[in-house]
C-alpha cells in the first residue's frame, strides 16, 4: 500500500473500486466522477495513450469509472481529492494468462 492506495487488484472480470483512503490521511478519498470529468479524462487518454480508449462511469455515484478499449475493460480510474487538489488514479490489471497470448 502506497499513500493509502491499495496496489493489489482484482481480476478484470470483477473490477471494483476501492476507497482510496488511509487511517492517517483522511483527506485522500474516492469521490464520484461527473460525466464532464469522465469526458475530459477520455480526451486526455485518447490524446496521450490510445485514440480508442473510452471512459465509462459506473451506475453507483460512489464508484470510480472504467477504462475500456473496445469491449475490453483495462482498469479503473478514481478521482482523488488531497489537500484541496484533485487528481485521478488509473489502475490497470494485467493477468499473467494475458501475457502468454502475446
Amino acid at each position: 500500500m502506497i499513500a493509502g492506495i491499495a496496489l493489489d487488484a482484482p481480476p478484470l472480470h470483477g473490477l471494483i473500486c476501492r476507497q482510496f483512503e488511509s487511517p492517517d490521511r483522511r483527506d485522500i478519498v474516492n469521490k464520484n466522477m461527473t460525466a464532464g470529468e469522465a469526458a475530459k479524462l477520455q480526451r486526455f487518454l485518447r490524446n496521450k495513450l490510445n485514440p480508442d480508449m473510452a471512459v465509462q462511469c459506473r451506475n453507483r455515484p460512489d464508484e470510480c469509472a472504467e477504462i475500456h478499449i473496445g469491449d475490453e475493460c483495462l482498469g479503473v480510474v478514481a478521482k482523488i481529492i488531497d489537500e484541496g487538489e484533485t487528481s485521478y488514479a488509473f489502475e490497470i490489471t494485467i493477468l499473467d494468462i494475458d501475457l502468454e497470448e502475446l
